[in-house]
């Protein structure tokens, strides 16, 4: 998958989950797909046991999305 094009797999729409981002097509927020891949679950597992609607690009695309999303906010820590 072009790095540039993972755009296409991540929707935000207010009307669901408050406009948190998710998989287009699906009511599956990123954050959950990111949370599973924080915890060392392989991308075969996760398609296979938590989202088999999804696909191994679907998954990438969320990994790209969230760095997008930190190169431009302002991260501030205490």
């Amino acid at each position: 998958m072009d790095n540039g094009n993972y755009r296409s797999r991540i929707a935000v729409d207010p009307q669901i989950h408050f406009g948190k981002p998710c998989v287009a097509g699906t009511r599956i927020p990123v954050v959950d797909v990111l949370e599973l891949v924080r915890e060392g679950i392989s991308f075969k597992t996760i398609l296979s046991d938590y989202f088999p609607d999804l696909q191994e690009d679907d998954i990438r695309a969320c990994i790209h999305y969230a760095i997008d999303v930190v190169q431009v906010e302002d991260i501030h820590t205490a």
